[in-house]
């Protein structure tokens, strides 16, 4: 199934889109370059054959001390009962003026408003075109990314003591 899908996006999308292909693991998925995240994902929601309807996650990982970022996207075809994991390897950006960034697939799945703002909320994944990309469970005035490995949780927040 992946190297179909593969090659359907190698042929309708942009050979560049399809970075490198994940065969290990429990379940195989397509690195995706950052520039056609959201062509890559309209492709696999409105064509016939994937239709993949339904965004059931994203999440990222933190793979400090290495330099990088992933941003992982779960998929769902319901119609056609399949699964696919698509990924975005980003470069770190540690300090919170230079954050890693990829795309917004919001405008392609409804449900990935709230994931995208959990990951930036959490992580620091800054997604361009985010209709409203802000903080959704630490405080708006909070500082950092308490899911990065290199977070060190303050000592108090507004003099109330964090630990």
């Amino acid at each position: 199934m992946i190297e179909k899908i593969n090659q359907d996006l190698l042929k309708h999308v942009h050979p560049d889109a399809v970075e490198s292909v994940q065969e290990i693991g429990l379940q195989s998925a397509l690195y995706i370059h950052p520039e056609y995240l959201v062509a890559v994902c309209t492709y696999l929601r409105d064509t016939e054959g994937h239709y993949y309807d339904f965004l059931s996650n994203i999440t990222a990982v933190d793979f400090f001390p290495a330099d990088y970022f992933e941003v992982i996207y779960h998929l769902s075809s319901i119609p056609y009962q399949t699964q696919l994991t698509l990924k975005v390897k980003l470069p770190a950006g540690r300090s919170l003026d230079a954050l890693p960034e990829v795309p917004s697939v919001s405008s392609v799945w409804r449900t990935a408003d709230w994931h995208e703002r959990e990951a930036y909320d959490l992580m620091g994944i800054f997604f361009t075109d985010h209709p409203d990309l802000r903080r959704i469970l630490m405080p708006e005035d909070w500082e950092g990314f308490p899911l990065r490995k290199d977070y060190q949780d303050p000592e108090t927040y507004h003099n109330i003591p964090v630990k």
